[in-house]
């Protein structure tokens, strides 16, 4: 682990000789990670793209791509697209990307079993701003707002998510 390395536990999170709070999945952190379990899982994973709300705020960094109202994330392990961004109308299961709240105003997109899913080891694992203080997740990572913003700042091609049992 290094100091680009953003480290993932149960209590918080460290990046860049700081410490943030963060909330996991309700599921707890998991090795064995499954669709709909809920939980966050165990591994070193690499950020594979940056979502944003273009009507909320500004393009955080320049390669982040802008969420559009059509623009949904494939969870049903039935589905061919499982596990990749699709646009609606969509007949599969799926979770809007554009939602009310501000918890996809601006999204990390993780390569938990991304791009080429193994059907039902779970999909959509991101990191997002959080509901409320260490309110738990589906099996993301979230943060406070500016936290998330600071850490997006501060990410390099070497940056690594480790999330620790």
């Amino acid at each position: 682990m290094n100091a680009a390395d953003l480290v993932v536990g149960k209590w918080g999170t460290r990046f860049r000789g700081r410490v943030f709070p963060s909330a996991i999945g309700r599921g707890g952190i998991s090795a064995e990670k499954r669709e709909g379990d809920g939980a966050t899982p165990v591994g070193t994973h690499r950020i594979a793209g940056l979502l944003y709300r273009p009507d909320r705020i500004s393009k955080p960094v320049s390669w982040a791509v802008p969420i559009g109202p059509r623009d949904l994330w494939s969870d049903d392990p039935t589905d061919r697209c499982y596990n990749l961004m699709v646009r609606a109308p969509y007949n599969c299961s799926h979770e809007s990307l554009r939602r009310a709240d501000p918890l996809y105003d601006m999204v990390l997109i993780l390569n938990w079993n991304w791009p080429v899913a193994e059907r039902g080891k779970g999909s959509a694992i991101f990191i997002h701003t959080w509901r409320k203080p260490r309110h738990p997740t589906e099996g993301c990572v979230a943060f406070r707002g500016d936290h998330l913003r600071w850490i997006i700042d501060n990410l390099s091609p070497e940056t690594r998510v480790i999330v620790q049992p």
